[in-house]
């Protein structure tokens, strides 16, 4: 087969009634643009050819024709080097990323007015929004390396400034232990607890340790040999990448001690992953980052947060261990 023959393209051909009912042609054309297609005239869409975007053009030319309408998806091959670089300019994101370089920038700007709880919602939020972007960017290059680049930098002066030691994600496997070796013990992280670590001494009272005794440290470095840290550099339960994705220091304790088959711990870890650092948005995550930003402006030192916080950890637990809600 010649490289001309390749199917590089697809190219989804609609025509709706003269007269369709305005919520059908709504439809299609959020659907439209949620695929990110280009468009080579009105009612002619194109997209690079895999198997995800013949799946979606199959499903819209059903919707069409179901409604009366006509559709067409033809298999494109391989164009002459103008005419493919006619269509690849067609999903040029570069506008796309200079408006989140623009959001980035402001954001920047405006950190010192901005209170821990405000920063990080708008820096996930961001974080959404350039992932979708991403999603559509099917010729990925310098636009993004930058924006990506500037999101980096911005996260860090967020955690520089709000969390100053909050930990690295390192690569390591997460090795299973034993509940029995880890009773009546001390368990150390940073003071001034926010979301992951206080869910994370949660989880360890709750569910790990009923005995536990914590220590709030200054920095890292004051950690006693004997403690068990958490949540910081080098301590022994922190931040880890492994061949499921990026844990926070919550879901690292959860497989550590075999809890993930807890249905209200696993929903309550996608929780404090959002909220910790981003990903995919969990519902109840405005509410209790409003809630935790109360308690903790309220409580006189980090002992009075956790057992202010406790019981709300507990309710959401028990929430969420319920497959139906």
């Amino acid at each position: 087969m010649k490289k001309s023959d390749l199917v590089r393209w697809l190219v989804l051909s609609i025509s709706l009634p003269s007269r369709p009912a305005s919520t059908v042609r709504v439809r299609l054309w959020r659907a439209l643009k949620d695929l990110g297609v280009g468009s080579l005239r009105d009612g002619v869409s194109v997209l690079p050819a895999t198997d995800s975007a013949r799946a979606a053009f199959e499903n819209l030319a059903r919707d069409v024709t179901t409604e009366s309408g006509t559709a067409w998806l033809l298999d494109l091959p391989a164009q002459a080097d103008d005419v493919e670089q006619a269509l690849t300019g067609l999903f040029d994101r570069a506008a796309d990323y200079a408006d989140l370089a623009q959001a980035s920038a402001q954001l920047a700007g405006e950190l010192p007015k901005l209170d821990e709880v405000g920063a990080r919602r708008r820096l996930r939020q961001l974080d959404k929004a350039l992932a979708e972007v991403e999603r559509v960017d099917f010729f990925p290059g310098k636009s993004r390396e930058e924006m990506r680049a500037a999101y980096a930098a911005l996260e860090a002066e967020v955690n520089r400034r709000f969390s100053p030691q909050e930990p690295t994600t390192a690569q390591r496997a997460i090795a299973p232990l034993a509940l029995a070796d880890y009773r009546g013990r001390a368990w150390a992280t940073r003071r001034h607890l926010w979301v992951d670590r206080l869910a994370s001494a949660w989880l360890i009272r709750r569910h790990i340790d009923t005995e536990a005794h914590f220590l709030w440290l200054d920095s890292p470095a004051d950690c006693p040999p004997d403690a068990l840290g958490f949540d910081f550099d080098r301590a022994v339960f922190t931040h880890a990448l492994d061949q499921d994705g990026e844990r926070v220091t919550f879901e690292v304790l959860l497989a550590s001690f075999g809890l993930g088959a807890d249905l209200g711990l696993s929903r309550l870890a996608a929780l404090v992953h959002y909220l910790d650092v981003g990903g995919l948005p969990v519902g109840e995550a405005a509410g209790l980052e409003a809630v935790l930003a109360g308690l903790r402006a309220g409580c006189p030192d980090d002992d009075a947060l956790l057992a202010a916080a406790s019981p709300v950890f507990d309710a959401l637990h028990l929430h969420f261990s319920t497959p139906d809600n």
